[in-house]
């Protein structure tokens, strides 16, 4: 079992920023493929960026991309999600997800095993 914990979300106004960090415990939680994804009021989950377990691959959204920044810590086991430029439509739970590594697209839920409770995001026009 991996046991997923996020932290850093909150209010901010359009334009600002937040750094959103997930930390990952269990067994061989340091070796697990990573992403995260956000829900807002009354829409579907949908894939927001995904590190590989090793860190060398990343995926963004069409939405987040140039904005938004996927990375691993020094301890591999804790993810973090740099967002910029936030706009209000960025605004959700925030997720993060965990699944030991496989050979598929890290953008589908249904492939991660672990979830967290999530994060809120609030960004205020």
């Amino acid at each position: 079992q991996v046991q997923l914990v996020e932290s850093g979300g909150g209010l901010v106004q359009a334009g600002g920023s937040l750094r959103l960090a997930c930390v990952a415990s269990g067994h061989s939680s340091s070796n697990y493929d990573m992403g995260w994804f956000r829900q807002a009021p009354g829409k579907e989950r949908e894939f927001v960026a995904s590190i590989s377990w090793g860190g060398g691959r990343t995926s963004y959204a069409d939405s987040v991309k140039g904005r938004f920044t996927i990375s691993r810590g020094n301890a591999k086991n804790t993810v973090y999600l740099q967002m910029n430029s936030l706009k209000p439509e960025d605004t959700a739970v925030y997720s993060c997800a965990a699944r030991p590594p496989r050979p598929m697209s890290g953008t589908d839920p249904w492939t991660y095993d672990f979830w967290g409770q999530g994060t809120q995001v609030t960004v205020s026009a």
